[in-house]
C-alpha cells in the first residue's frame, strides 16, 4: 500500500513538471503572438528579418518566435545643426539652424526597407542636404541683411532644401536660423552705428520740432494780420457804405428843394434860433442898420 502511494504521488509530481514545463513553454509563446503600436508611430513587422508590412497604432497579432517588430515614429521631429560659413562680405559666421521633418505614414514601411530607420535617414539623407542648402544661401547675404531680413534668409534655405529633398518619403517645413553669431569687432560697429543713428533721428527730430514751433509762431502771426486786414476792410467799407448813403440823401434833399420853394422856408423856420438878425443887407449899396438901442 505504501508503494503504491508512492508510486502515486510521483506521477502527480512528474505531471505538475509537465504542466510547469508546458506552461514556460507555451505562455511566452502565447504572449508572442500579439503586440501593441504606440501612438504616434507605424509599426514594421519583420519576418525572418525582412520587412513584409506595416501597422497602425493599436494592437496587433504576428507569428510567434518569426515575426518582430520595430517601430518609426511618424510625428514631427526637428533637426538642428550648428554650422561655420561666412557672408557675402567674406565675414566668418556661425549659425544654427533647425528643420522641422516628418514621415508619411503611407511610406514608412519603404524608408525602413531603404534606408534602415530614421536614424540612417538622418545621417545619409537629410542632414548633408541641410547642411548644403544653408551653406549655398546664407553666403549671398551681408551680415547686415542676415540679420536685419533673416526671413528671406530662412525662405532660400526652405526653397532649396524642398527642391533637394523631392521624391523623398518626407515632408520637409518649418526652418528657422536660431541663431547669428558673428565676430565682436562687427557687433561693436553695429553698435556704434546704432548709436549714431539715434543721435541723428533724435537731431532731426529736434530741427522737426522747431520747425513746427516757427510754422506755428508764422500762422499766428498772419492769422493776426489776416485779421487787422479784414477789420480795416469792414471799416472802410461801412465808410463808404455811409458816405454813398449821405451822398443820396443830401442829392434826393436838393431835388426836394428845387420842386417845393415851400420847403426851403420850412427849413429857414426849424433852423431859425429865435432872434431878429443885427445887420440887413438890402438890395442896394447902402447898409441898413438896425438902430433900436440896446437894453
Amino acid at each position: 500500500m505504501y508503494e503504491q502511494d508512492q508510486a502515486a504521488a510521483v506521477k502527480r509530481i512528474k505531471r505538475y513538471i509537465t504542466l510547469a514545463i508546458v506552461a514556460v513553454v507555451v505562455f511566452p509563446i502565447l504572449l508572442g503572438t500579439f503586440f501593441t503600436v504606440e501612438e504616434g508611430h507605424i509599426g514594421i513587422v519583420k519576418r525572418f528579418s525582412e520587412a513584409k508590412y506595416q501597422v497602425n497604432p493599436g494592437i496587433h497579432f504576428k507569428v510567434p518566435m518569426i515575426d518582430s517588430v520595430e517601430e518609426i515614429e511618424v510625428r514631427t521631429r526637428k533637426n538642428e545643426e550648428n554650422m561655420a560659413s561666412s557672408t557675402a562680405e567674406q565675414m566668418p559666421v556661425t549659425v544654427a539652424v533647425s528643420v522641422n521633418w516628418t514621415v508619411e505614414r503611407s511610406s514608412a514601411l519603404d524608408l525602413f526597407k531603404q534606408y534602415g530607420g530614421l536614424t540612417q535617414f538622418e545621417q545619409r539623407i537629410l542632414d548633408p542636404r541641410f547642411r548644403s542648402a544653408t551653406k549655398d544661401i546664407i553666403p549671398k547675404y551681408t551680415a547686415e541683411a542676415l540679420i536685419q531680413d533673416r526671413a528671406a534668409a530662412i525662405a532660400g534655405i526652405e526653397r532649396l532644401l524642398m527642391d533637394e529633398m523631392e521624391g523623398f518619403p518626407v515632408t520637409v517645413d518649418n526652418i528657422q536660423i536660431e541663431n547669428i553669431q558673428l565676430p565682436q569687432k562687427y557687433l561693436n560697429s553695429i553698435e556704434t552705428k546704432q548709436t549714431e543713428k539715434n543721435l541723428a533721428d533724435a537731431e532731426q527730430h529736434r530741427l522737426a520740432r522747431q520747425n513746427l514751433e516757427a510754422q506755428r509762431d508764422v500762422n499766428t502771426a498772419k492769422a493776426k494780420a489776416d485779421g487787422i486786414t479784414l477789420v480795416a476792410i469792414a471799416e472802410a467799407e461801412s465808410t463808404r457804405i455811409k458816405g454813398i448813403a449821405e451822398a443820396s440823401a443830401i442829392t434826393a434833399k436838393a431835388k426836394a428843394l428845387n420842386g417845393n420853394p415851400l420847403i426851403i422856408k420850412l427849413t429857414e423856420a426849424q433852423n431859425w434860433d429865435g432872434k431878429l438878425p443885427h445887420t440887413i443887407l438890402g438890395g442896394g449899396s447902402t447898409p441898413i442898420l438896425d438902430m433900436r438901442s440896446k437894453s
